[in-house]
C-alpha cells in the first residue's frame, strides 16, 4: 500500500457504538464500520487531523455508553452510530492549530478509527520524550500514571515506613501504585484476579506480598494475614466486599482513596456496605479523586518517572492486541479481567 499525503481521500477503518447498553457491554454493542476522509484541515479550522496508533482501554468507558439517566458530569458520552472516543497517542499529519505541526506526536483524547480530525486540540498533549515506549502514553505517562501519582503523592500523602493495600493492582493504575509506594519505602500488598497476576506483583513489581481475592473465602482474615498490624492508606479501585472488609483492618486515622470500584459498575443495584461505622469508629479519611482535577501535576509525574523507566527502576506490563478490529474484545474484556496489564490497541505503527 502505498504511502498516503496530506489531502489524498482515504478510506477510515472506526469503531462504531450500535446502542446505548445497560449491565456488562458487550463486544457485539460495538462493530467496525469503514468511512472515507480527506487527510487535511479545513481551511480556516484551527482542527488537526491524526493518524492513530495507539488507543486506551479503560474501566471509565463503558458508563459513556448509557443512556442519559445513568449518566456522570464532566464525561463525554457516546452517539450510537458514532465512533466511541478514549485516550490515544496519534502522529500529527496536518494542523490549523499553531500549537501543533505535521509530524508531532501528541497523546490524549481521540476517536476509536484510524485517522481522526480532533477539534478541540487544547485536549492534546504534545510528546517531547520519544526515548521510551510511545506505548506507555496510554499508560504510566498518560491518564493512569497521572491518577496513580496523585493517589499517592497528593490524595493519599503516603509516608515511608507505611502500610498499603492496593485492590486491582495489576491494572494500568495499580501496578504504577504500588510501585510508587514501594519507593518512598512502603509496605505494600496487593490484590488481583488470578495466580499468573499475584506472581506478577510478587516477582516483577517489586510488592511485598499478594493473594488472589478470588481464592479468598474469607477476605477479612486474608486481609489480618498481610497486615495483622493493620493498614495505614487503602487504594481503592473494586469496592463492594473488598472495601467491606478492609473498613475492619484500617488503623486508626487510616486514609482510603477512591478512584473507581469496578466489581459494582454493572450491578443492577450496588452491593451494600456493613462496616461503614468503621470510618467513625477509625476516625478515617476517604477521599475520592479523579485524574480530571490533577492533570497540574502532569510535570512533576514525567520528573519523577522518566528516569526510573530509563533506569529500569519502574517496571510498566502492557496487554497490546493488534488491529482496530480487535479493539472492542480488548475494550469488553477489561470487565471480566482479561487482561494482564495495561490493556490497549495498536492501530499503526508511525
Amino acid at each position: 500500500m502505498g504511502k498516503n499525503n496530506v489531502g489524498d481521500e482515504v478510506q477510515n477503518k472506526q469503531v462504531i457504538l450500535r446502542d446505548y447498553i445497560t449491565g456488562y457491554p458487550r463486544e457485539d454493542d460495538l462493530y467496525i464500520s469503514t468511512s472515507k476522509i480527506k487527510l487535511e484541515v479545513p481551511q480556516g479550522s484551527n482542527a488537526v487531523l491524526v493518524k492513530n496508533l495507539y488507543l486506551s482501554c479503560d474501566p471509565t468507558m463503558q458508563f459513556r455508553m448509557r443512556k442519559a439517566e445513568y449518566r456522570l458530569s464532566g464525561y463525554y458520552y457516546y452517539v450510537p452510530g458514532s465512533p466511541i472516543n478514549g485516550f490515544g497517542v496519534a502522529k500529527v499529519l496536518d494542523s490549523g492549530h499553531p500549537s501543533f505541526s505535521a509530524g508531532d506526536l501528541v497523546w490524549g483524547t481521540t476517536f476509536w478509527e484510524e485517522y481522526s480530525l480532533i477539534q478541540n486540540p487544547e485536549k492534546l498533549y504534545k510528546i517531547q520524550h520519544t526515548d521510551v515506549p510511545l506505548s506507555y502514553y496510554t499508560g504510566i505517562l498518560g491518564m493512569p500514571g497521572i491518577t496513580a501519582y496523585a493517589g499517592i503523592f497528593e490524595v493519599g500523602c503516603v509516608k515511608k515506613g507505611e502500610c498499603v493495600f492496593i485492590s486491582a493492582a495489576s491494572g494500568a493504575v495499580g501496578q504504577l501504585t504500588g510501585q510508587f509506594a514501594k519507593l518512598l519505602g512502603c509496605y505494600v500488598v496487593g490484590s488481583a484476579g488470578s495466580q499468573e497476576k499475584v506472581d506478577l506483583l510478587k516477582n516483577k513489581l517489586g510488592f511485598d506480598d499478594a493473594f488472589n481475592y478470588k481464592e479468598e473465602v474469607d477476605l477479612d482474615a486474608a486481609l489480618k494475614r498481610y497486615f495483622p498490624e493493620g493498614i495505614d492508606f487503602y487504594f481503592e479501585q473494586v469496592g463492594g466486599k473488598m472495601l467491606d472488609a478492609v473498613l475492619l483492618n484500617m488503623k486508626d486515622h487510616g486514609r482510603i482513596a477512591i478512584c473507581g470500584m469496578i466489581s459494582q459498575y454493572n450491578l443492577p443495584h450496588p452491593e451494600a456496605l456493613e462496616n461503614l461505622l468503621h470510618i467513625a469508629f477509625k476516625r478515617l479519611t476517604v477521599k475520592g479523586f479523579s485524574q480530571r482535577d490533577h492533570y497540574h501535576l502532569y510535570p512533576k509525574l514525567l520528573e519523577t518517572v522518566l528516569p526510573y523507566i530509563r533506569e529500569h527502576k519502574l517496571v510498566y506490563v502492557e496487554d497490546i492486541v493488534e488491529g482496530l478490529e480487535n479493539g472492542p474484545a480488548a475494550l469488553v474484556g477489561l470487565f471480566s479481567g482479561r487482561n494482564f496489564g495495561k490493556q490497549l490497541v495498536k492501530v499503526a505503527s508511525e
